[in-house]
This record gives structure tokens, C-alpha cells and sequence, in this order.
């Protein structure tokens, strides 16, 4: 089964979301760190497309959120399947956030 590409965008921040939750893409901890942080300031600066979430979709958001910032914390050798999980954790967490992919 072959994958089909993100659609692409000119938009910077979209264009590395889209790079950093690709499976073919090898995650780092700085892309980690910066999504995550991403992820805080739109929750910062109230941005309007978490009003349309419900409660418990904004608490698997928060939950998804934390096991990512655990997972970095305690992080001692990545694997795919690490990768793959943060990127799991990565997603769920900006549901709502970032445009669906």
C-alpha cells in the first residue's frame, strides 16, 4: 500500500507539523520540543478551534500532551516504535489544533 503525501502547503509552521508527524521522517527531540510548545501556545492564546472541542476530547488532548512530555523526560534510547508512539501522542494531543490530516 503505497502512502499518499501531505498535501503540501506555503505555510512554514503547517509544512513542519506535517514533516514532524510523517512516519518516513525521523523524529527528533527538538522536534518534540517544538511541538509540544506549539501545542502551549495555541492553548496560551486561546486559540478559537479548541471552543468547538468537548471537554473530554480537550482532556485526551491534555492527556496525549503529558505522556509526550513523560516520554521526553524519561527517554533513554529511540526507537521506531518510540517514534511512532510520540508521534501517536503528538497527534491526539494537537487534535483540534492543527488542520486534519
Amino acid at each position: 500500500m503505497t502512502r499518499k503525501p501531505y498535501p503540501q502547503s506555503s505555510d512554514p509552521t503547517e509544512l513542519r507539523i506535517n514533516r514532524i508527524l510523517d512516519p518516513a521522517y525521523p523524529l527528533s527531540r527538538d522536534d518534540v520540543v517544538w511541538m509540544l510548545g506549539y501545542i502551549k501556545k495555541k492553548v496560551a492564546d486561546d486559540d478559537p478551534s479548541l471552543l468547538d472541542l468537548s471537554q473530554p476530547r480537550l482532556m485526551q488532548n491534555f492527556l496525549s500532551f503529558a505522556e509526550a512530555a513523560m516520554a521526553l523526560i524519561q527517554r533513554r534510547h529511540a526507537s521506531d516504535q518510540e517514534a511512532e508512539r510520540l508521534r501517536e501522542w503528538l497527534k491526539q494531543a494537537a487534535y483540534g489544533i492543527i488542520p486534519k490530516r
